[in-house]
C-alpha cells in the first residue's frame, strides 16, 4: 500500500521503512507520517490492512510471510527486542523454521510486553550483552547456543544439544564458559558446564560428541584424551581418542567422511596407521553410521580391547543395551 506524499524525501523515508520491515509498520510510525487514528481505523475496518499484534499493522491482507511475521514480532517488542532461541537460530542459518512455528523474542527484563498468539516472549536482565546488532537483531551466537540447550526437556538432551550446536557452528568453549560465568542462573547448570569442559578438552565434531556421550559416558567407558598429537614422517598429526591415560595404548579414530576419495586425507590416515602399527598400538575406526546407529556395539568392541589389554574398571549398560560390563 502506498501513501500519498507531496514531499519526495518523506516518500523515500516511507518506502525505506516499508521495504526494510516487509510492509509491517507500527501505529506510532503511521502517526509520525501524518495518518490520523480515524484513517488507520478505516483501513483496518475496510480490510485493506490487518492488525498483526497490538500496535502492529500489516499494509496488506492475506497470509503473512515468515519475514513479515519476524518483523511484526520485533516491532511488537518495541525498540529494544531481538530474536532468540529457535528464532535466533533461524536468523543465524542454523535451523529452518516453518511459517506456522512460533517466534521467540527476548526483551529487557522490565519491558512490559505480553505474549501473543504465535509469539513467545523471553526477558533478560542483561539484554545489552546478549544482543547481536545485526539485521534482524538476534541474540549472539553463544547466548543462542545456551538458550537452545536450556530449553531442552532433560539434562542429557541439554548437554547433547549444546555440544552439537557448538561444534557444528564453531562456537568456542571459551566463549561459552565466559557466558556461563556471566549468566549463573540457568537450567542444567552442572550438566552444561560439564559439556563445555568436554569441548575445551578437544571434542571438535558432532561425531565426536556422539561418541563421547553415547559410547563412553553412556557405558561407563573411561574418557579418552582428545586430539592427541603424533608424529609420522616428521609431520604432526592428531589422533581422535587415546586411552593411554588408563594404561591401554588403544587409539580410536572417528571418521565422519562419507567418501574416501580425498588423496591427502587418505595419505594422512595411512601414515597414522603405520605409525600406530610401528608403535605396537591397537586401533579401532568408527564412522557416523557406527556411532549413530550402533553405539552399544561400538562400546562392546572398545571394552573388549580395553579389558584384553589390562583395564579392569567398571562399565555399565545403557538403556538400549545388555550388560556390557561383562564384555
Amino acid at each position: 500500500m502506498t501513501l500519498s506524499f507531496t514531499d519526495a524525501r518523506t516518500r523515500s523515508e516511507w518506502d525505506l521503512i516499508r521495504r526494510s520491515q516487509h510492509d509491517i509498520v507500527t501505529t506510532r510510525q503511521l502517526r509520525a507520517f501524518g495518518l490520523s487514528w480515524n484513517a488507520i481505523r478505516a483501513k483496518l475496518d475496510g480490510r485493506r490492512w490487518q492488525r498483526v499484534h497490538r500496535g502492529v499493522i500489516a499494509l496488506f491482507t492475506g497470509p503473512l510471510t515468515r519475514q513479515a511475521r519476524l518483523s511484526a514480532a520485533l516491532l511488537y517488542g518495541g525498540g529494544r527486542s531481538c530474536l532468540s532461541h529457535e528464532s535466533a537460530a533461524e536468523a543465524w542459518g542454523w535451523l529452518r523454521q516453518r511459517d506456522d512455528e512460533p517466534i521467540h523474542i527476548t526483551v529487557p527484563y522490565t519491558h512490559s510486553v505480553r505474549a501473543q498468539p504465535g509469539l513467545v516472549i523471553h526477558r533478560s536482565r542483561a539484554f545489552q550483552h546478549v544482543l547481536a546488532p545485526l539485521v534482524p537483531p538476534r541474540t549472539n551466537r553463544e547466548d543462542t547456543v545456551l538458550d537452545l540447550a536450556t530449553a531442552q526437556p532433560d539434562r542429557a538432551s541439554a548437554q547433547r544439544n549444546l555440544m552439537n550446536r557448538a561444534t557444528a557452528h564453531r562456537v568456542s568453549a571459551t566463549a561459552l564458559f565466559e557466558l556461563m560465568q556471566a549468566r549463573p542462573a540457568y537450567r542444567y547448570h552442572a550438566a552444561l558446564e560439564r559439556a563445555v569442559r568436554f569441548l575445551a578438552e578437544g571434542t571438535t565434531s558432532v561425531l565426536e560428541v556422539r561418541y563421547l556421550l553415547d559410547v563412553e559416558a553412556a557405558h561407563g567407558i573411561p574418557q579418552a584424551r582428545r586430539q592427541v598429537p603424533v608424529r609420522a614422517d616428521g609431520r604432526k598429526l592428531l589422533e581422535d581418542c587415546d586411552y593411554s591415560p588408563v594404561g591401554v595404548p588403544l587409539i580410536v579414530r572417528l571418521d565422519g567422511r562419507a567418501y574416501h576419495g580425498d588423496v591427502e586425507t587418505a595419505f594422512r590416515d595411512r601414515r597414522r596407521d603405520n605409525a600406530a602399527e610401528l608403535a605396537g598400538r591397537p586401533r579401532l575406526v568408527y564412522g557416523w553410521n557406527d556411532v549413530r546407529h550402533d553405539p552399544c556395539g561400538v562400546a562392546a568392541e572398545v571394552l573388549t580391547v580395553l579389558r584384553r589389554d589390562g583395564w579392569n574398571g567398571p562399565a555399565r549398560p545403557c538403556d538400549q543395551c545388555g550388560d556390557v560390563s561383562k564384555t
